[in-house]
């Protein structure tokens, strides 16, 4: 009796079959494409691909997204794929392109949400790769509230050269040592050649997999979606698991407004804190919450990272790769631990149809004497979350600092300001970057940059050069999740909007203080006041087109940077 019930409501669930029998068009066209009568009563399903050719990331996707089509149409639905846009972070990061990074995420987000409601599909799968595909990804599923699984696209392998294991950002750090002369010509060429092997993203706990082990977390991927290695089979096979996770989802009418809940996201944060997640997890949830209609501001990111220890020895400040993480169990192993210890809500139902207790359930443990990638509770490498919210007289409204213990608790320095990243370069490359300097990078927020660029570059040229201890760096902009060293983004207002950061000269002191979380430009009010009075907002450095748009319409950093809100 219960399998007929779940059959009735699948079929009274789909959208689609309502929307095309008033619209004889619309059969026609979907005979033209190859399907039969018998199709035409089954559920439609989109399968939205951010597969490319000119991206490790996502080079691969489009052959993933026709196995989770073959598992779809395996348990009687129709998958229907299509695309929608990627932009690689990696090859983006130090150039101009990087100004269409951040506002990919929201296009990926309107197109999905676009084609999805446009064409009345009864649910919809995202495969997706790099690091703005799958908050884009979440935001659509969010807005359209229809039955909807992610699937990750999987991690990269580590590259190899003369021993050492490589990622994209030992091409990065390789740039510092050529600037240091500390690696040879050979060597540099070696590393570029061998970083990147194949398909996947980013391989440590930088964005691409902060992402993906969070959402998984927040139950709106399969078990293990975040673990899997692109090349590895458990992806292919996970992906025609989907169709089977799809009619669950359908019969039992499975939303990700049940999914995606205050105490989900708080899950999801928690496993960024564990594992030592990029610091643009911040801006991500801010806007995966908005999609959803909930509540959630930096101030609660930063009570969750006050409560969840760091305990992962993963890249960037680590040793330890996403690959290695299958053999101790993943992240699904992670999860269990911190739901033994009272830090995960269980009762939180997710795309499998189970709950995430349910989902733990038959999980091995992890070993602590076996493994050495995640650290116990009673020896965590930081005893609360790495991510600080900072606020003081030069981020009024917040700014965001990836703080593992690694590099101090503590930074004063003097100022060097630099109106774009490619400064900081130059400056190095000269050996104008000097021990106790704190590096103020501006004009690079939403609006100013705009698109809230990265700075991967000079922070990796920071660290290949050996200065990785002995600066600071504090920008309007963001941080890739490959970043490390002692770091403050998103500092809001932004310097475009005439924040504090804006008014910053060469030779002021500046405290950095994780302790206490400040940021502290040290000089009086009144001279704030009359640097001030002398300040103009710049023009606008694109007035048309997507850049336009996006500056007339992002939020600040603190906001999540959305730009679908009046």
């Amino acid at each position: 009796m219960l399998a007929e019930t779940a059959t009735d409501h699948l079929n009274r669930f789909s959208q689609t079959l309502t929307q095309q029998m008033d619209n004889p068009a619309a059969k026609a066209m979907l005979y033209g494409v190859g399907l039969t009568s018998e199709d035409m009563q089954k559920p439609q399903i989109g399968i939205a691909s951010t597969g490319y050719e000119g991206n490790t990331c996502n080079m691969h996707l489009n052959g993933l997204s026709v196995y989770v089509k073959q598992g779809i149409v395996a348990n009687g639905l129709v998958g229907l794929i299509f695309n929608t846009i990627g932009v690689s972070d990696g090859m983006t990061n130090g150039n101009a392109g990087m100004q269409y990074s951040l506002p990919s995420r929201d296009l990926i987000a309107d197109s999905i949400e676009s084609v999805v409601a446009a064409q009345w599909y009864d649910g919809v799968v995202t495969v997706v790769g790099c690091d703005k595909n799958m908050p884009g990804a979440v935001m659509a599923m969010a807005r359209l509230d229809r039955p909807g699984i992610m699937v990750y696209g999987g991690t990269i392998r580590s590259g190899h050269y003369k021993g050492q294991k490589l990622d994209i950002v030992s091409a990065f750090e390789a740039l510092g040592k050529k600037y240091a002369n500390t690696i040879s010509d050979e060597d540099y060429e070696g590393v570029i050649r061998n970083a990147i092997p194949g398909a996947g993203a980013c391989g440590g706990m930088y964005t691409a997999n902060t992402m993906a082990a969070s959402i998984e977390a927040m139950g709106l991927s399969l078990p293990f979606s975040s673990t899997y290695p692109a090349t590895h089979e458990g992806k292919q096979t996970e992906c025609k698991k989907i169709g089977a996770a799809m009619r669950v989802l359908l019969e039992r009418n499975i939303t990700p407004a049940d999914i995606i809940t205050q105490k989900s996201l708080e899950n999801a944060l928690t496993i960024v804190m564990a594992l030592g997640g990029s610091t643009n997890a911040v801006l991500h949830y801010l806007a995966i919450a908005r999609s959803a209609g909930l509540a959630l501001s930096i101030d609660d990111i930063q009570a969750i990272s006050d409560r969840v220890p760091f305990l992962a020895d993963l890249k960037p400040s680590g040793n330890y790769y996403m690959e290695d993480m299958l053999a101790i169990g993943g992240v699904p192993a992670v999860m269990k631990y911190l739901y033994q210890n009272g830090m995960i809500h269980g009762e939180c139902m997710t795309v499998t149809g189970k709950t995430v207790a349910e989902n733990l359930a038959d999980i091995p443990e992890l070993s602590f004497e076996t493994q050495r990638i995640v650290r116990p509770l009673t020896n965590p490498i930081k005893a609360t979350g790495h991510i600080q919210i900072l606020r003081g007289n030069l981020a009024p409204t917040g700014s965001v600092a990836k703080i593992t213990g690694k590099e101090g608790l503590r930074f004063e320095g003097i100022a060097k300001v630099c109106e774009h990243e490619s400064e900081v370069v130059a400056a190095l490359s000269k050996g104008e970057i000097l021990p106790g300097q704190v590096i103020v990078i501006r004009n690079s927020g939403p609006k100013g940059g705009p698109g809230m660029s990265e700075m991967l570059k000079p922070t990796s040229a920071i660290m290949g050069a050996g200065l990785g201890d002995k600066v600071a760096l504090i920008t309007d902009g963001r941080f890739s999740g490959g970043t490390h060293g002692f770091v403050v983004g998103h500092v809001t207002p932004e310097a475009f909007d005439g924040g504090p950061i804006a008014l910053v000269k060469d030779g002021d002191r500046i405290t950095i203080d994780a302790v206490g979380r400040e940021l502290t430009l040290h000089i009086s009010d009144e001279e704030m006041a009359t640097r001030r009075g002398g300040w103009t907002q710049p023009a606008p450095p694109f007035t048309k087109g997507v850049l336009g748009k996006y500056i007339r319409n992002v939020k600040s950093a603190s906001e999540g940077c959305v730009t679908d809100e009046a």
